[in-house]
């Protein structure tokens, strides 16, 4: 397959990197440090300017990650300088997603067997347990991407004071369901894993189901609001 490259005024001003990633991918990488949701905004724009350029001759998946974006093709079918500067091309024409994503509550059961770390993290933020839940409830967070497991959704969007390290030692097995806080980001376990993340509680709402058409609950660009179901001792 060959790409015809048309010539565009340059109107993102940021800068990214493409690494390869085997034979048959990129990375384009336009990290800056911490999250910045206004990059993520052009990658989901890149993503979908990417699907509809490449369509479905050169085999290729976009994968949206934080603050990044990974293409694989097949080079047999697409010369991977083409896919670079396809990518390139696309990066500094690019504009934010005006994507209007679903808004979805999380009601969640907090503290008690699931949310095992709520006191240990109030107390890190010299809250008391209804303050750091009234917080935690409080925020709107934004689904940056999916990924590490099925239907794990990363959000961002937590609360400064709240924001933790993950743990040194992640736990071996994790609940499904869980609601999880890590670094400055918050999550759901859609199914029983491994994590480091620390527990604040759990949900009953399915984040993963196969048997749906799609099968994951939540989408880059979706927004959540985590409502209070119960606080448990």
């Amino acid at each position: 397959m060959t790409l015809t490259l048309e010539l565009a005024e340059p109107d993102n001003t940021v800068a990214a990197r493409i690494h390869p990633a085997g034979s048959g991918a990129l990375l384009l990488d336009a990290s800056t440090g911490a999250f910045d949701n206004d990059v993520q905004s052009l990658l989901l724009s890149l993503a979908t300017k990417l699907r509809q350029r490449l369509g479905k001759a050169t085999s290729h998946e976009v994968v949206l990650g934080v603050n990044n974006l990974l293409l694989t093709f097949d080079p047999l079918l697409l010369h991977p300088r083409e896919a670079e500067s396809l990518m390139r091309l696309l990066w500094e024409s690019v504009t934010p997603s005006r994507r209007s994503g679903r808004h979805l509550d999380i009601p969640v059961t907090y503290g008690g067997e699931y949310g095992e770390d709520l006191q240990d993290l109030a107390d890190g933020a010299a809250l008391t347990i209804e303050e750091y839940v009234r917080r935690h409830s409080a925020a709107v967070y934004t689904v940056a991407c999916v990924g590490s497991m099925p239907g794990f959704a990363y959000m961002t969007g937590l609360p400064e004071e709240l924001s933790v390290p993950r743990r040194s030692t992640p736990r071996m097995k994790v609940q499904k369901g869980s609601v999880i806080v890590g670094g400055s980001q918050a999550g759901v376990m859609p199914c029983t894993a491994p994590s480091g993340w620390h527990l604040v509680g759990i949900t009953e709402r399915e984040m993963f189901d196969a048997t749906q058409d799609n099968p994951c609950l939540l989408a880059p660009g979706d927004t959540v609001r985590f409502s209070i179901k119960e606080i448990l001792a």
